[in-house]
């Protein structure tokens, strides 16, 4: 059984921490089908967004499995180019990343929902940086990732506490985007990525890109950033379908070229 699953239903791929039995545990081998089925995502042009959770309804994801991850630490800290790229480090993706957090998502797992661009979560999901009881601190970009979603303050409570916070709390934070019933979590996941994906895709992209780029420069380069990256898009065949489709009076259909 794959620990990592990925399923194509274009527009939209479902991506499955798939260790039920062990809480969706992350292992080097989970990285690399991780790495694998991102990279085929990235590289399929049907596919416009993904959709990652957890098998079963207990858990999103624990975080790392003890057993087989502390090894593969020691084996790869003189290596790192060894250590799979995914979304938590190496891998950029270009195309926008729902979580739908089932259940637990406690350090690594937390981590893992915090490298995608939304977070829907179960009313029954939680949240937990387990880490300095540990003696280590997150290494998925935990520790970057948080406070620039939450701020400084609430990212350092929850990090330096070790307590669980639960899916209101983490709505009043601004941690997840939406909380919903267990029963329409993967619903509300697909009503998201179809809105999405009936927008021009290289649009899409290219907004994502502003954002992640900008995000930490001066106002003035990050408006030059804006520019540059925005003139590109009215030279696009999926510009000229959208001022079409607005002349005529009809949906688009963009083609992502």
């Amino acid at each position: 059984m794959d620990a990592f699953t990925f399923e194509r239903k274009s527009p939209i791929a479902f991506f499955t921490l798939n260790r039920p039995e062990k809480y969706n545990a992350i292992t080097p081998g989970l990285m690399r089908e991780m790495e694998s089925s991102m990279m085929e995502f990235m590289e399929d042009k049907s596919l416009r967004v993904g959709i990652i959770t957890g098998a079963g309804n207990k858990a999103f994801c624990s975080g790392a499995d003890i057993v087989e991850w502390l090894p593969f630490v020691k084996e790869t800290a003189s290596c790192p180019w060894r250590v799979p790229r995914t979304p938590m480090r190496g891998l950029q993706l270009t195309k926008p990343l729902i979580a739908a957090v089932n259940g637990i998502a406690y350090g690594g797992g937390a981590e893992v929902a915090l490298a995608c661009d939304f977070r829907i979560a179960a009313e029954n999901a939680s949240f937990r940086f387990p880490e300095p009881s540990l003696g280590i601190l997150p290494r998925l970009g935990g520790t970057q990732r948080l406070p620039r979603l939450i701020g400084y303050a609430h990212a350092l409570e929850i990090m330096l506490t070790n307590e669980k916070i639960d899916a209101q709390k983490a709505l009043s934070i601004g941690l997840v985007n939406k909380v919903v019933p267990q029963e329409q979590l993967l619903e509300s996941a697909i009503e998201l990525a179809q809105k999405i994906c009936k927008l021009a895709p290289l649009a899409v992209t290219a907004i994502k890109r502003c954002i992640m780029e900008g995000y930490d420069l001066s106002l003035e380069d990050g408006l030059a950033l804006e520019n540059e990256i925005g003139l590109t898009l009215y030279k696009t065949k999926d510009y000229e379908e959208g001022r079409a489709a607005f002349r005529e009076k009809r949906t688009a259909v963009f083609k992502g070229e």
